[in-house]
């Protein structure tokens, strides 16, 4: 089960990155072209909306089922760089731009003004890819 949820975990990160860029794109397109902001930008909005709070789920669990997860945080954890990433530095970074691009579609979602709609997806989900992309355990993902 541990090896299938890693799996999913790191299939899903693509979705993640892709789903970021393209909404991200949409949003800069959308603010520097002056078009008002429609149902399909909203939509577009949630291809990286989604994702990544799917990706959040499956990370908690792997988190909570994973060797090097939360079973391993304590004292010792801090002194090894690696076991550090993964119990406390990739976790903290991923829950903080999941959070980021939850508030850019929020924000995004209530404002009336088309041009600070766009300004907000795009400002607030390229915050959290560069989270997301800081993070990433590059060495050890597929």
């Amino acid at each position: 089960m541990y090896t299938g949820i890693q799996h999913l975990h790191s299939f899903l990160t693509y979705l993640v990155i892709l789903g970021l860029a393209l909404s991200i794109i949409a949003a800069l397109v959308g603010h520097f072209s002056g078009k008002p902001f429609t149902d399909r930008d909203r939509k577009l909005a949630l291809t990286g909306l989604i994702p990544a709070h799917l990706q959040w789920m499956v990370g908690l669990l792997l988190y909570f089922f994973s060797p090097m997860g939360f079973s391993s945080l304590s004292g010792q954890a801090m002194s090894n760089s690696l076991l550090r990433l993964y119990t406390v530095e990739h976790p903290v970074m991923m829950i903080l731009a999941v959070v980021l691009i939850t508030i850019g579609f929020a924000r995004a979602k209530r404002l009336d003004d088309s041009k600070k709609q766009f300004l907000n997806i795009w400002v607030f989900y390229l915050i959290g890819l560069v989270f997301i992309l800081s993070r990433i355990p590059w060495a050890a993902w597929p």
